[in-house]
């Protein structure tokens, strides 16, 4: 089958909700996005308010901290996200075959040693289960248990970097926050949907190739671990996966890339039209983190550096046609726009009035 790029982006952007503002709930678009990254907790609610049929004032939250649908952790690149609840156990498996936290290289950058990582990882999950502490709690926790002051400066220092290697194992989630402060707990304790155990990972990570190529595709395995790993998966495991699911795939030719697509979506990618719409999406949107940065359909070379900034920063996105037009940031509630090329007046109005009222609903929320 032969494609253009017009015609996957307007696939992707139906298939994520975006097109039609047709999601059926958080906890849908979060399974059909493959996630929510929350590194901005006021994008994470505009991204499932402009793509929600029914937006509703404090979903998340409910979601979260009543319902336990949803789950607040660190998965994919090491970075915060909001996952369906009954899924995270497959991301753990799946990120849990690369033990970066083991590199000797990777425990003097955040100064302490092989021991007393172990130290750490043993108990954590001990001191977690049906507790939901603050860091500050969780830090003297450990000190007190393992009897090494010295993990006081190392667990309080950085941004949850000695943490995050118990998030992939599955052994730490975020709890509900207390007087405005995050607590941490064990998934295993806090959500009823936790298995007895962690899938086999070469079960988990065919499940996430899946889930990927639904929402992101027509892709590539290394587009995949890129969005998944951050590009450093080994080899032998991503090649597994794609070899499992081959029988449910098929090559497509795409501008002259060969890429994979989910052979079920092949009658809907062939008739789907290039979009003629105008979006404006929040930061870290996963229609871009989902994406190679390079993918030059997508987001031009010239304006990359406008969209992809320093330290990982994802700026906002006017989209038109399917590709970056632009970027935004709010000021006194409004979108302020960075235009890249013309785009329609009319539909371009629309898209802000979408984004308005998805912006009131965040405050609200």
């Amino acid at each position: 089958m032969n494609l253009t790029w017009p015609h996957v982006l307007a696939w992707r952007l139906r298939r994520q909700f975006v097109a039609a503002a047709d999601g059926p709930g958080a906890v849908e678009i979060a399974r059909r996005l493959c996630g929510l990254q929350n590194q901005v907790a006021s994008s994470t609610r505009q991204a499932v308010a402009v793509r929600s049929a029914t937006p509703r004032p404090g979903e998340l939250d409910r979601a979260l901290w009543q319902d336990r649908t949803l789950v607040k952790t660190w998965v994919m690149r090491g970075t915060l996200h909001l996952l369906p609840s009954e899924e995270l156990a497959d991301y753990c498996a799946a990120l849990g075959t690369l033990r970066f936290w083991e590199k000797g290289s990777w425990q003097r950058g955040h100064g302490v040693t092989a021991a007393e990582t172990e130290a750490i990882i043993d108990a954590v999950p001990k001191i977690l289960e049906g507790a939901h502490l603050t860091r500050e709690e969780l830090v003297e926790a450990v000190v007190e248990f393992t009897g090494d002051d010295h993990l006081r400066q190392a667990l309080t220092s950085g941004w949850g970097a000695l943490l995050k290697p118990l998030a992939r194992l599955g052994e730490l989630c975020y709890g509900p926050p207390r007087e405005r402060r995050v607590t941490f707990t064990s998934p295993r304790a806090w959500l009823q949907s936790w298995p007895a155990e962690l899938p086999p990972y070469e079960e988990a990570g065919v499940r996430l190739a899946r889930a990927f190529l639904a929402a992101h595709g027509p892709s590539t395995p290394e587009a995949f671990d890129t969005w998944l790993f951050g590009g450093v998966v080994k080899k032998a495991v991503l090649k597994g996966w794609f070899r499992d699911l081959a029988p449910e795939l098929t090559e497509v030719h795409v501008d002259g890339a060969t890429l994979l697509a989910l052979t079920e979506h092949l009658d809907d990618l062939a008739a789907t039209e290039p979009s003629r719409d105008v979006h404006l999406l929040p930061g870290f949107d996963q229609y871009i983190l989902g994406a190679p940065r390079n993918l030059e359909p997508l987001i031009p070379s010239a304006v990359k550096a406008k969209v992809s900034r320093a330290a990982g920063w994802i700026s906002p996105v006017v989209i038109y046609e399917g590709r970056v037009a632009g970027v935004w940031e709010g000021k006194n509630g409004e979108p302020a726009l960075e235009l890249f090329e013309p785009v329609p007046e009319q539909p371009l109005a629309d898209a802000v009035a979408r984004l308005r009222a998805a912006t009131t609903l965040e405050a609200a929320d």
